[in-house]
């Protein structure tokens, strides 16, 4: 009886993030906040 074991690691690094993706994440949630509270206020009127 043969028994073959493999021993992995894996290592997970934080990437860095710079100014310019958390400006830009920053504006697509306000969009999305604005987009919402517009469908609600349609919502509301129907």
């Amino acid at each position: 009886m043969t028994l073959n074991i493999l021993f992995l690691s894996i290592t997970i690094k934080k990437r860095p993030v710079d100014r310019e993706a958390v400006a830009r994440e920053e504006m697509v949630e306000q969009l999305y906040q604005e987009t919402k509270d517009r469908q609600i206020s349609v919502h509301h009127l129907m």
